[in-house]
């Protein structure tokens, strides 16, 4: 299928999604959430095993399209409702999505395209580009997530500073603070995130996406709550055709072909 604002391909197991508005610096738009919708399906099916988000030209996405309606008027614009009808939808199924999410910020990432980035289990970045919490100049909070992921990377100091300050923050920058993962030469960008994302393809599905699960439970755990989630997940884990072929690779000293099941 084609798209009006999206790329989307799948090959050998990863789904690459491609923001395609280049002349609207990839902003959010009723069109673009309709796209990404529809494609919510295909990544969730066998044939998907890992999923890698970038955009097109010099932006990885600048947050909303503010000229598709007039935001100050509220019989047009409903701050509230299109949270909750498009992008919490959007942040919420990527982080329950049961296989490893890659995101490669080419460019700029400002508003709630930095929540996109951020919302993936992997954020590469290329050197030129910055994450910019752009909600403060004009009198907004951060949202889709920003405000729960920031914390939870940089700590709560520097995610307040962060959103109230709303400054560039540089690729390396945001690298040093755990923002992302990694920081790599534009020429790079996608041929590194691509590489990952093909190993993570032929990697233990199932194991992967537990481990997910488990990482996402810890943030609102006591310990002895984690400790049981570890339990109850390794259980699951254990009980995997992968985890049978990765203990036969091991004794037989050989590459295990994990097959996702």
């Amino acid at each position: 299928m084609t798209y009006e604002t999206i790329l989307f391909d799948v090959s050998d197991g990863v789904a690459t999604i491609t923001l395609n508005r280049p002349e609207k610096m990839n902003t959010f738009n009723e069109q673009m959430h309709a796209d990404l919708k529809s494609i919510m399906p295909d990544l969730s099916s066998d044939a998907v095993r890992a999923v890698l988000i970038t955009g097109t030209g010099r932006a990885f996405g600048a947050g909303a399209d503010l000229t598709e309606s007039d935001p100050t008027d509220p019989d047009q614009f409903d701050a509230g409702e299109t949270l909750e009808k498009n992008y919490n939808p959007l942040i919420l199924f990527l982080r329950g999505l049961e296989k490893p999410v890659i995101s490669a910020v080419n460019g700029a990432a400002a508003g709630a395209s930095v929540s996109l980035a951020l919302a993936a289990d992997i954020c590469f970045a290329a050197k030129s580009a910055y994450f910019l919490q752009a909600f403060c100049h004009i009198g907004l909070i951060p949202d889709a997530g920003s405000t729960y992921f920031l914390p939870r990377l940089v700590g709560s100091g520097k995610a307040m500073g962060l959103a109230l300050l709303g400054d560039k923050i540089p690729a390396e920058e945001a690298e040093r603070l755990g923002l992302i993962w990694k920081v790599v030469d534009d020429d790079q960008l996608m041929t590194e995130a691509s590489a990952l994302a093909a190993r993570l393809a032929h990697g233990p599905t199932k194991g992967l996406a537990l481990i997910k699960q488990a990482m996402n439970a810890s943030l609102g755990n006591t310990l002895a709550e984690q400790l049981n989630v570890e339990r109850d997940l390794q259980r699951q884990a254990a009980r995997t055709a992968d985890f049978g072929e990765g203990v036969a690779a091991f004794t037989e000293k050989r590459k295990p072909n994990f097959t996702g099941k």
